[in-house]
């Protein structure tokens, strides 16, 4: 296929954005940002975005930049409090944030198995997640966040995969109001309506679903 010039430099320029993007990105996670206060990514969130678990860091890889992006901008203005990302973002650029976001955007999502509403839900964990409690107006989590928890769109998170002690940190924050960046504060009312059992459970249901 022919390309005039001007759309032929034009496809070239683009791929070479593209290009340096990805590699800034992938820059930015590995050694920091320009300004030394933003630390590298990867000291936290693992060699290939697959979280820490030990210390409650979660997995990027694989989730929606759009998504990232919002938590991000919502960290560095207060909304959704984060003491240790704080700075970090804080001294980050918005060019930087994106180039980043969209690199881990692209690597590859956790390895679950397929599980929807319909297969048999054995312990608290798998009844909320697969089920949910209506009598207490809580709705399953596969609901929003879509089949084994794998993630919906860029508004609902992938759940499944994370590490249990950073999902069940959220949902506690959650609770205590200390995160309160959700459209019509959805996860703070499901968060108040679980007991500290319940939190457990469905945190380690969806971070075990990845090692099945």
């Amino acid at each position: 296929m022919k390309f005039p010039r001007g759309s032929l430099a034009g496809a070239c320029a683009l791929m070479l954005a593209m290009q340096v993007q990805a590699a800034d990105g992938q820059k930015i996670y590995t050694q920091g940002g320009a300004n030394p206060a933003a630390m590298a990514c990867v000291m936290c969130h693992g060699a290939n975005g697959e979280g820490m678990a030990a210390g409650g860091f979660p997995r990027l890889a694989g989730l929606s930049a759009e998504y990232m992006r919002k938590q991000l901008d919502d960290i560095r203005s207060g909304q959704r409090s984060a003491p240790v990302m704080q700075p970090v973002i804080a001294a980050l650029s918005d060019e930087e944030i994106r180039a980043v976001t969209d690199m881990l955007a692209a690597m590859p999502a956790a390895d679950v198995p397929q599980v929807t509403r319909v297969e048999k839900a054995d312990g608290i964990g798998a009844e909320l997640a697969l089920r949910g409690a209506w009598a207490r107006n809580i709705p399953e989590c596969v609901s929003c966040h879509g089949p084994s928890g794998v993630g919906v769109g860029d508004s609902f998170p992938a759940l499944a995969g994370q590490p249990a002690q950073y999902l069940s940190g959220q949902l506690q924050a959650w609770r205590q109001g200390t995160r309160k960046n959700d459209p019509n504060d959805l996860m703070g009312h499901i968060a108040r309506s679980l007991t500290d059992a319940e939190i457990q459970a469905v945190s380690e249901y969806f971070a075990n679903l990845s090692q099945q």
